[in-house]
C-alpha cells in the first residue's frame, strides 16, 4: 500500500511539473490560456501585469488562492483521500510555477499553443488516470456529479468560454483563437490518456462476482446488475457485472478488479446519458 500511494504521489508531482512547464515555457509568454482554473489564474495575472501595472501577482499564487475554497469544498463533500491528492497537485504546481523560469522557446504562437496544450494535457491526463486530480474544476465537477446528475461539461464550457472571450477582448482576437486551439489540443490529449466522459459503463466477466461486488461497494456507492454468463469456448459458467461509474471512480474500479480477480475480462465504454435512478452519494 505504501508503494502504491508513493507511486500515485510521484505521478501527481510529475503532472504538476508538466503543467508548470506548459505554462512557463509556452502559454504565459504567448498570452495563450489554459483551461479551467489554470487559465483563469493566467488571465487574472495578465490583467494585474498589463492593465493594472502590478508585477508581483504570479499565475502560481493566483492559482493557489483560487483553489483554496474549492479544496475546502472537496474535503467536505468529496472525501479526504481524493482532496489530499488535489492539494498535493495544486501546491506543487504553484511551487514549480515559481521555481521554473519563464522562457520563450519559440516566437511562433501556434507552436506555443499546440505544445503547451500537449504538455499540459499530458500532466492532467496522467493525474486523472491514476486516480488523482489537479484541483479546480475537477473537484467542482466531482461535487456536482454527486449533487445533481447534470452535464458537467457545460460548466467546463462556461468557464472556458469566459477565458476565450476575455483573451480576445483584452488582447487580440487571434489570442482567443489560439486559446481555443490550446483547449482543443489539451482535451484530445486527456482523452487519449484517460477520459473526459462524465460517466462510463463497465461490463465485467468474472468468476468472483460476490467478492467483487463487496469490494466495489466498500469503496463506492453504485448499483450493480449481475447477470449469468457462459464462456463460448470453455463453456464455463461465469457472471457479468454491469455498472455505471463516474470517470473519477474509474481508477479505483480498475484497481479493485486487479486485486480481486486479475483474470476478469472488463469492457469500459462511454456512457452518453443515463435515464432513471443513478446513485450520486
Amino acid at each position: 500500500m505504501f508503494l502504491f500511494e508513493a507511486k500515485r504521489i510521484l505521478i501527481v508531482i510529475f503532472g504538476a511539473i508538466l503543467n508548470a512547464i506548459s505554462l512557463n515555457f509556452f502559454l504565459i509568454g504567448a498570452n495563450v490560456y489554459a483551461s479551467g482554473f489554470t487559465g483563469a489564474a493566467q488571465l487574472i495575472s495578465s490583467v494585474f501585469k498589463d492593465f493594472i501595472g502590478i508585477e508581483g501577482v504570479s499565475t502560481g499564487i493566483i492559482l493557489f488562492i483560487l483553489n483554496i475554497p474549492v479544496l475546502i469544498l472537496g474535503w467536505k463533500k468529496v472525501g479526504k483521500g481524493f482532496t489530499v491528492y488535489s492539494i498535493i497537485s495544486v501546491v506543487f504546481t504553484t511551487l514549480f510555477l515559481e521555481i521554473i523560469p519563464q522562457v520563450a522557446l519559440s516566437e511562433d504562437i501556434i507552436l506555443n499553443a499546440v505544445f503547451g496544450g500537449v504538455i499540459g494535457g499530458t500532466g492532467v491526463g496522467l493525474s486523472l488516470k491514476h486516480g488523482a486530480s489537479t484541483g479546480g474544476m475537477d473537484i467542482v465537477a466531482m461535487v456536482l456529479s454527486r449533487m445533481k446528475d447534470r452535464p458537467i461539461g457545460s460548466y467546463f464550457l462556461f468557464l472556458n468560454a469566459i477565458i476565450i472571450a476575455m483573451a480576445g477582448i483584452l488582447y487580440e482576437p487571434e489570442n482567443a483563437l489560439y486559446t481555443l486551439l490550446t483547449l482543443y489540443v489539451t482535451t484530445r490529449v486527456i482523452d487519449a490518456i484517460h477520459t473526459r466522459h462524465e460517466k462510463v459503463t463497465a461490463m465485467i466477466i468474472t468468476h468472483k462476482a460476490d467478492e467483487l461486488q463487496k469490494a466495489i461497494h466498500n469503496k463506492m456507492v453504485r448499483g450493480i446488475t449481475i447477470l449469468p454468463a457462459k464462456g463460448a469456448y470453455t463453456r464455463e459458467d461465469k457472471n457479468m457485472m454491469y455498472l455505471v461509474v463516474t470517470r473519477y471512480e474509474l481508477y479505483d474500479l480498475e484497481r479493485i478488479i486487479g486485486e480481486i480477480d486479475p483474470n476478469a475480462f472488463t469492457n469500459i465504454v462511454q456512457t452518453t446519458g443515463i435515464f432513471g435512478f443513478f446513485r450520486k452519494d
